[in-house]
């Protein structure tokens, strides 16, 4: 029998960008309509991801604006996390750019497993205030994996929760890996 490693997860990002909607569809198959704002919930659910188990724990959190303050309940015991944006929200770009910043320093400069979610791509061209090239450029500026989704459509959404897991080992293995210690 496998042994089950247990992974915890952030979604953060600006208020209304889909962060809820996101993690209900992972979770439950479904896109939620009405839109209540969250507070903070945690949801559990077992994945695979190639051989391993993994017990997902994801935090979803409250929209944040530049002038929030973290908790440490953000920092500490958290293994990666999941930053999103709306596409048709300029505004929420800026603020997951501030919000990374703030976990970056938060956390004492270290590598920090993150996954960047241009959400509601599914939304007309005409509404659409962050290009895609904009995206990528951001999340390969901070070593970070890239992608557009839509909870609505279901587009990626169980792409995003499987990759921010394999960021979490890849990140870490690295830094086990050239942080190792020697007897001499």
């Amino acid at each position: 029998m496998p042994l089950v490693r247990h992974r915890k997860v952030l979604i953060l990002g600006y208020r209304a960008v889909g962060k809820t909607s996101l993690a209900h569809q992972f979770l439950e198959g479904k896109f939620v309509e009405c839109y209540e704002p969250t507070v903070e919930s945690t949801y559990n659910k077992m994945v695979v991801v190639g051989k391993d188990e993994f017990q997902l724990q994801l935090v979803d959190t409250a929209g944040q604006d530049e002038y929030s303050i973290l908790p440490h309940s953000f920092i500490i015991g958290i293994h990666g996390y999941i930053l999103v944006y709306s596409v048709t929200s300029l505004r929420s770009f800026q603020v997951v750019k501030t919000l990374h910043n703030k976990l970056y320093e938060s956390r004492g400069k270290t590598r920090m497993p993150v996954v960047l979610v241009g959400n509601k791509a599914d939304l007309s061209l005409q509404s659409r205030e962050v290009k895609t090239d904009e995206g990528k450029k951001l999340a390969e500026s901070w070593g970070a994996i890239f992608l557009e989704s839509s909870a609505k459509e279901s587009q990626v959404t169980q792409g995003i929760f499987m990759k921010i897991i394999e960021e979490i080992d890849r990140v870490d293995n690295a830094y086990s890996r050239s942080t190792g210690c020697r007897l001499m």
